[in-house]
């Protein structure tokens, strides 16, 4: 039932090597022991010479099983203060490691349950939960009375504070361009603006669109210009969404449109194919619009109008929304079609000039190709908006203008007063995240890096990612290649074809020499003007430079700008792209030992390379099922079940089980080429490579919830009949243990 991999072959032959190896010195040392007393015993006068070579061979002993240094650095000190909080008395006792919700207490008195494993949001949740969802919802709480238990941030949260540690940090020897970014985030994090200012502001900014639309005597601005400069100047997507990015090969960015992001949380009809929106929020949404109004001086009456009409064209226009997962199983995603073909199709919007002026200064023609991915709410949203402008002209009402107005607010409310808190509170209702607080400091961190991650991905690689961090990229990848060669395939055709695909994939880390080069970073910010107390003035300029950003990314044939947020890896051609985020404390750190970063950040991104290479192994490879099964069966010894695990999960647990697999190779060949290696908390190698593994996979994002056990329980199941594991595993019984004498 048992099937070994060639990687795990190579595994214990490297051990076997070196048990012969001992063997070997052991017995040419006693040779010279004998050597030695026969010739001291027929001639004195070499006796000194002899002598000599016999303390050379002693000396080799006591070499081979000295213990490796301690690591003493700061962040190796914060390493051995998480061991020490869960390592029990025997070695197997981490090896239970439970990956559970723990209580902490709140500087509020309050108390949030923090869990450990939870999945980890995708980068625009992150950004539209606290842009989105109406601002700041500060805390008072540091980072030292956030967390009490010693367990490890989700990897989101801690790129979030590696990247406030770089704004933070003192201002010497920076350039130009990081201290506009640190001046961004220092506004942010004190913003003093009275709520007077605030009103001005915002008023200011309203009566350039011609402000709000009253029934006599006002005239409307022409529709596609105010959309154009919205988007354009103040990154607000009111009817569409355009951003940039690859298609599905990964060969080339394009512009791609997509449906918009409502205010409101959305149900999906699987039966009607049909959305809308969740009838508990708008009263208290309608509630929100009416007070925001207020406070910027809209009279009651006026106010109800708004608000009535933004709502009503929202529900109307988000019935033609559908969920990522519809439109995929549709082919509604990556739609080719030309910006002429689009024009006659959506004939509401001029798209040229729109997009003309979203991507300036580089050119845009109707023969460019973008990509749509939901054309019949496209196609709706045109009909939708003739109609609307035909009926409520003739009424002297004008919602659409309302509705684009309404958005810039949304888009604004971060940089508004405190007093504006109750309404942002209200809007948080539609992403359902009333009861989060986001710390200061993490708003202004996701503020920041809305205009200049860029910089920051720059950064972020100078600071974190070393020689050793590109090496271990290479060292999982090659071993991976090595693990995929070895699977038994359906067909030969199958094998060969993905075989070949993996070699001729090179994973790189995102980096680009052109983009990320410094010269062009401080061209890129040499017009943005900072003001070290005018924190609304500086937001403004950050709308402008996300403007920047997404047209310089369509300019990009090099390779593409992935988000400084990223913490998976992605297609682009012929190159795997590591993003920069994934190489932070506390999953990497250029003073960790190896083992602890190969234990760490080697499994999460071998993980991540299974999931990306190989979404659907188990149809494929014979090999993923038997490991599977068999990783279950000690399971279920050690257990007394006889329930059976889903395709899902027996997908899961080979992920699981082949990436501490390809690490653990991977970090006893990097021990090979250099066997200096630290420690931590006086543990061996293998057993902190372990202990870190357990660690770092409780955050195995959302694949965590298709794991049937602990991921602890790998680590029992690996160590079984391995001579690399510490001895004894004593928390699992003679009985179990012996069940267990089979190897997956």
């Amino acid at each position: 039932m048992t099937q070994n991999s060639s990687a795990e072959q190579e595994f214990f032959e490297l051990s076997q090597e070196r048990v012969q190896s001992r063997e070997s010195r052991t017995f040419v040392r006693n040779q010279w022991f004998g050597l030695l007393f026969c010739q001291f015993c027929l001639a004195s006068c070499i006796t000194g010479a002899i002598m000599g070579l016999g303390y050379y061979f002693l000396r080799e002993k006591p070499l081979a099983t000295q213990a490796p240094l301690p690591c003493l650095s700061p962040a190796c000190m914060r390493v051995a203060e998480r061991l020490s909080a869960v390592i029990g008395p025997q070695p197997c006792d981490y090896f239970q490691f439970i990956c559970k919700a723990e209580i902490s207490a709140k500087s509020s008195g309050k108390h949030k349950s923090i869990i450990i494993s939870h999945n980890v949001t995708g980068t625009e949740e992150v950004r539209s939960g606290v842009v989105k969802g109406g601002g700041r919802r500060t805390d008072s709480e540091s980072d030292s009375e956030r967390k009490s238990d010693h367990s490890l941030p989700d990897r989101q949260t801690a790129l979030l504070e590696a990247i406030k540690e770089i704004l933070e940090s003192p201002k010497r020897d920076i350039t130009r361009a990081a201290q506009k970014a640190q001046m961004f985030y220092n506004t942010c994090m004190r913003s003093n603006n009275t709520l007077n200012e605030s009103i001005y502001n915002a008023q200011t900014l309203i009566q350039q669109f011609g402000g709000w639309p009253v029934p006599v005597g006002w005239k409307q601005p022409e529709l596609n210009s105010t959309l154009a400069l919205l988007m354009s100047k103040y990154n607000t997507f009111s009817f569409f969404n355009v951003y940039v990015g690859p298609d599905q090969n990964g060969s080339k960015n394009y512009i791609q449109i997509d449906q918009p992001e409502f205010q409101f949380p959305i149900e999906w009809n699987s039966h009607t194919n049909r959305s809308k929106f969740n009838s508990q929020s708008l009263r208290p949404f309608f509630s929100s619009c009416r007070e925001l109004l207020t406070l910027l001086d809209v009279s009651f009456i006026s106010s109800t109008q708004h608000c009535g009409l933004y709502m009503s064209l929202s529900s109307t226009l988000v019935t033609n929304t559908s969920p990522h997962s519809h439109r995929l199983s549709h082919n509604l995603l990556y739609h080719h079609i030309t910006i002429q073909e689009l024009q006659e199709m959506a004939p509401a919007i001029d798209w040229l000039k729109c997009l003309q002026a979203i991507f300036h200064p580089v050119p845009v023609s109707k023969s460019d190709i973008v990509l749509l991915h939901n054309l019949p709410y496209i196609i709706y949203m045109s009909e939708t908006i003739s109609s609307w402008r035909q009926t409520h002209e003739k009424i002297n009402s004008f919602p659409l203008h309302s509705f684009m107005i309404m958005n810039l607010l949304q888009t604004l409310m971060p940089a508004l007063h405190n007093t504006f808190m109750p309404t942002m509170k209200h809007f948080s209702l539609a992403i359902d995240n009333e009861n989060e607080v986001v710390p200061g400091w993490r708003h202004c961190v996701l503020q920041t890096v809305k205009g200049f991650d860029l910089l920051i991905s720059h950064l972020l690689k100078d600071y974190y990612v070393d020689k050793e961090g590109e090496k271990l990229i290479s060292d999982i990848y090659n071993t991976f290649k090595t693990k995929v060669a070895s699977l038994n395939w359906q067909n030969k055709d199958t094998q060969d074809f993905m075989v070949n695909k993996i070699k001729s994939l090179t994973p790189r880390l995102s980096t680009n020499s052109e983009l990320f080069s410094q010269l062009k970073i401080d061209e890129h910010f040499g017009e943005v003007i900072m003001s070290e107390k005018l924190y609304f003035s500086n937001y403004l300029q950050m709308l402008g430079l996300q403007q920047k950003m997404r047209s310089r990314m369509l300019t990009q044939t090099e390779q593409p700008y992935t988000d400084v947020l990223s913490i998976q890896p992605i297609f682009f051609g012929n190159d795997i792209i590591i993003p920069v985020g994934m190489f932070v404390s506390p999953q990497f750190h250029s003073s960790y030992p190896r083992a602890v970063n190969y234990g760490m950040l080697g499994t999460l991104i071998a993980k991540d390379l299974l999931h990306l290479l190989l979404p659907d192994i188990l149809s494929q490879s014979e090999s993923a099922v038997l490991v599977s099964e068999c990783v279950w069966s000690h399971y279920l010894k050690t257990q007394k079940g006889t329930s059976s695990l889903s395709p899902s999960q027996q997908q899961e647990v080979w992920v699981q089980y082949s990436a501490l697999q390809v690490a653990l190779l991977s970090y006893n060949k990097s021990l090979q080429r250099n066997s200096n290696d630290t420690s931590v908390s006086g543990l061996s190698h293998t057993h902190l490579f372990l202990a870190s593994f357990i660690q770092a996979s409780c955050d195995s994002g959302s694949y965590k919830a298709y794991l049937p056990f602990e991921p602890s329980f790998l680590v029992t199941v690996l160590c079984v009949n391995s001579v690399h594991c510490p001895r004894p595993l004593t928390c699992v019984d003679t009985r179990s243990q012996r069940q267990l004498s089979t190897l997956c």
